[in-house]
């Protein structure tokens, strides 16, 4: 399974860890994937999905149904 949020699409970025003496080394910044149960009470079931901390919060103002109706995931 990649490193990509199901909901916001956010996946790992690439750069340089660049150290004091300036040498470059290539490094990627990860997202902050969680795997998540989220009960969907239109639908009165759990659904799992992996998500990012950042989608976690848009779930929590929007709520679930609403979300995942978006991301495609319904």
């Amino acid at each position: 399974m990649a490193r990509k949020c199901q909901i916001t699409g956010k996946a790992p970025l690439v750069g340089n860890h660049v150290s004091h003496a300036h040498n470059r080394v290539k490094r990627r910044q990860l997202p902050n994937l969680q795997k998540k149960r989220i009960y969907v009470p239109e639908l009165k079931r759990f659904i799992t999905v992996r998500v990012s901390a950042r989608a976690i919060k848009t779930i929590n103002k929007n709520g679930a149904f609403v979300t995942l109706q978006k991301a495609g995931l319904l």
